[in-house]
């Protein structure tokens, strides 16, 4: 590695030691675009799985999504503790231009290209969340499968281009599936972390749409004026990501307007509470509190009434 590019880690393991980028970058520019088949598969699968659960009762899981959202929070730490020292280190004492111009990430720093590379190969098994939607038979909202269907093409094709600006996509996504996956696995549970946690969270995923803009923004600029000679990353991928980022900002906020300001959001929840607390005791497989977060959360914007019945026929 060189160092004069990589920060100072403490401790470096053996399999980040032994990281060899070309190796995966060749495998991937020979194997990316098995990306689409992944994605077509995923798309049978959620909704075939839905029409095969439509008459059928519910999955708990909560076993399994507990461990599930645990281990995915796990890794999302360890990840996102390997690769933001280098981001921070390159801001330091290189600027802007370098975090988003030079590729050294992962051409010259082994700990974070090795971390970077399976951030790229956990998107894939990153879809298995919507197996889970759709065994509990929680509504699947549009965001929900758009953004991990994107995501996963973009991140897998950026690989093979060493987009040097990705390393800030990297790292804020590390950090928030970081608190995601966390406040995800104490819900399963069955704690009840406060509801401006989850406030919190989309407020993180907001911003991070907002600077992975800027990101893009500022790379075009770059690119402009020192030519792809000094910034490694190309105009298509720039086009690619500001619309994929754009997208999920508008998503994202008409998702945070219906579940945290919007009055008949706030009433569907509350109706939605206190129907489940009143039926709870009449029904042969009750709706556990979670069940009712889930509810408040997914059916914003819908009658609440309505919704209730809905998850009530599905016990």
């Amino acid at each position: 590695m060189d160092i004069s590019v990589t920060p100072n880690y403490s401790y470096i393991f053996d399999f980040e030691n032994d990281f060899i980028h070309q190796r995966t970058r060749k495998w991937m520019l020979e194997n990316w675009t098995w990306v689409f088949y992944y994605c077509g598969i995923y798309m049978l699968v959620i909704f075939g799985g839905q029409h095969f659960m439509q008459n059928r009762p519910r999955f708990q899981l909560r076993g399994p999504l507990i461990i599930w959202n645990t281990l995915l929070a796990m890794f999302s730490i360890m990840g996102a503790a390997r690769t933001a020292p280098e981001l921070l280190h390159v801001l330091r004492h290189y600027g802007l231009f370098h975090s988003v111009c030079v590729p050294s990430y992962i051409e010259q720093d082994r700990v974070c290209g090795f971390w970077t590379w399976l951030f790229v190969l956990s998107k894939l098994p990153e879809l298995g969340d919507t197996i889970f939607i759709v065994l509990r038979k929680q509504p699947l909202i549009f965001l929900h499968w758009y953004h991990h269907i994107t995501v996963l093409i973009y991140s897998w094709f950026s690989y093979t281009e060493y987009t040097s600006s990705a390393r800030w996509f990297i790292v804020m996504n590390y950090c928030v599936h970081s608190v995601m996956y966390s406040y995800y696995a104490l819900k399963a549970a069955r704690f009840n972390p406060p509801r401006f946690i989850s406030m919190i969270i989309t407020s993180l995923q907001l911003t991070q749409m907002i600077i992975g803009c800027a990101i893009n923004v500022w790379a075009n600029g770059f690119l402009k004026t020192h030519g792809t000679q000094s910034c490694n990353i190309s105009q298509r991928n720039i086009n690619l990501s500001i619309a994929m980022y754009f997208s999920y900002f508008v998503l994202f906020a008409r998702f945070f307007y219906k579940a945290y300001l919007s009055p008949g959001g706030h009433k569907s929840r509350r109706m939605a509470a206190s129907l489940v607390a009143q039926n709870t005791a009449k029904l042969s497989s009750p709706i556990s509190t979670a069940d009712a977060n889930v509810m408040s959360s997914k059916y914003v914007g819908e009658d609440a009434q309505a919704a209730y019945m809905r998850k009530a026929k599905a016990q």
